[in-house]
């Protein structure tokens, strides 16, 4: 009865001390995000999206040219990481289950998921900018793509994995090859899962700085030249927060919201589509 006892008071200290730490981290949480909506959204105007960033010391201004710019170079790499992941994630899940190449491929991945951003950022830099001879939107894509990639690739073998071999089999029955079986019915079977790894490698590079201040760089003006440095949310913010011009840092209050907003949208939608996937 006293080692009954003992092991309950053990575990309501537990207990407590567990909701007490959930305490502090949902306060230190809630501090950040009031901070972060307050000053925002102080920042949000018409002015914001249509107008470029200020010079030093002005009123006014916007963020449409980082904002572009941003658009511009997570679509070129939400381009490049899409194919790119789903065709490695199922060669690893349907044709490198016992393929060396395919342990050393996904040794590799883990590496680029553990990777510090800035180390990839360097890599393209001395790929790209060094010997292409400047900063340039492509550059930063093929940063961000890198990042992208291995996130894409891991959840897309993930989810084929779920798949119940007796649907593979089923298929093999009627004559399918490997290949249809592979892109008609378990991709498809899992196509939510995959689809919520896309959005959030989305999310994982949306406020990625330090690759892009070795690739892309920034750019005060507007401008969809790829081949030029591009202005992008995350450089103006670092570098505006930075400054000691109170609009420039009423500006990066406002990009730092945008981008805080935007992830938390496609982290929502991710969610959505991977409930809606399992209840069904």
């Amino acid at each position: 009865m006293q080692l009954y006892s003992r092991r309950i008071l053990t575990n309501r200290i537990g207990i407590a001390l567990s909701m007490v730490a959930m305490a502090f981290g949902l306060a230190a949480l809630m501090w950040i995000l009031w901070t972060l909506f307050y000053n925002g959204f102080n920042a949000l105007s018409w002015d914001f999206f249509t107008q470029d960033t200020p010079a030093p010391g002005s009123e006014g201004g916007g963020l449409r040219n980082a904002i572009v710019g941003s658009l511009m170079i997570i679509g070129v790499t939400t381009l490049v990481s899409t194919p790119i992941g789903i065709l490695a994630g199922i060669y690893l899940a349907e044709y490198g289950t016992t393929s060396k190449f395919a342990a050393i491929t996904r040794f590799v991945t883990d590496i680029m998921l553990s990777a510090p951003s800035i180390v990839v950022g360097l890599f393209v830099y001395a790929l790209m900018v060094a010997t292409l001879g400047g900063f340039s939107g492509w550059a930063g894509s093929v940063a961000l793509s890198l990042i992208a990639i291995p996130v894409v690739v891991r959840t897309t073998e993930n989810m084929l994995l779920l798949v119940p071999p007796a649907l593979r089999e089923a298929a093999f029955a009627v004559g399918a090859p490997r290949w249809q079986v592979s892109l008609k019915v378990t991709l498809r079977a899992v196509k939510a899962g995959v689809v919520t790894g896309i959005l959030l490698a989305i999310a994982r590079v949306m406020g990625e700085t330090a690759p892009l201040l070795f690739t892309a760089l920034n750019n005060q003006f507007y401008s969809t030249d790829m081949t030029q440095p591009m202005g992008n949310l995350p450089v103006v913010i670092f570098q505006f927060a930075m400054s000691p011009y109170d609009n420039w840092v009423s500006l990066a209050w406002g990009g730092a919201l945008l981008i805080a907003l935007i992830v938390l949208a496609i982290n929502i939608i991710a969610r959505v589509m991977f409930r809606n996937k399992v209840s069904a």
